[in-house]
């Protein structure tokens, strides 16, 4: 088994594959938050973070989802199962804000001049 060493505490694989996925899913939430604001104001660059914020969000929900479906045990044993829950809701909450911004740019066009 692969483990790193950090402060003192060593993470497995077990845990260490959930956390990255955490991680991203809360990059997807925070990519879509700053769409969301961007779309209601009207700013460019809307469009890039929501695309962002679902390609990340995707990413979380299905590495958070194989590692849940593959952890022997439940919550608190040490194998990774609340992190990738974690990874599978802040994903979920990232592609659908991501989707919604999309979905209300798909009619309007900025004109550029």
């Amino acid at each position: 088994m692969l483990t790193t060493q950090l402060l003192g505490y060593e993470v497995g694989t077990g845990r260490l594959v959930p956390t990255v996925a955490a991680v991203l899913g809360l990059a997807a939430v925070a990519a879509a938050t700053l769409a969301v604001s961007r779309w209601r104001r009207a700013a460019p660059g809307a469009g890039a973070r929501a695309s962002a914020a679902v390609a990340t969000g995707v990413l979380a929900v299905a590495v958070g989802g194989a590692h849940a479906s593959q952890a022997a045990g439940g919550v608190g044993t040490g194998n990774g199962l609340a992190g990738a829950v974690v990874a599978v809701v802040l994903g979920a909450v990232g592609v659908l804000a991501g989707g919604v911004v999309l979905a209300a740019r798909g009619g309007r066009t900025r004109a550029r001049g």
